[in-house]
């Protein structure tokens, strides 16, 4: 057996468009990043998303987050409306399911909303 670590790199951030300040939003980058701005407009989907984002490891299992003062299949509801939007990704381990931030999306609406670029 080996020594060796096995490091895993996270894909660096890419936004998904110029900030709004450079240049007009195309058609599909609106409809795109509305679709996220609303998913995360709800106050539960919010909280939701900020338990996963901020959870050591930068992922969590459902049942670490599910307190958000809804029940369990309305805290189900919003999490597969956060997956829709593409704001999150899920893996099922055994009875659980963990949810991660997908990747770029943070520094993409951000990067979106930079009007210092």
């Amino acid at each position: 057996m080996s020594n060796l670590e096995l490091t895993v790199l996270e894909p660096e951030a890419v936004p998904c468009c110029a900030p709004i300040t450079s240049a007009e939003l195309s058609a599909e980058d609106a409809v795109r990043m509305a679709a996220m701005f609303k998913a995360l407009a709800d106050p539960v989907r919010l909280r939701l998303f900020s338990k996963v984002a901020s959870h050591e490891g930068g992922e969590a299992c459902v049942c670490d987050i599910q307190d958000v003062g809804v029940s369990q299949p309305t805290v189900s509801h919003h999490l597969k409306k956060l997956r829709e939007a593409g704001l999150l990704t899920s893996e099922r381990r055994g009875t659980w399911v963990y949810y991660k931030v997908a990747p770029s999306v943070v520094a993409g609406m951000s990067a979106l909303l930079d009007l210092n670029r």
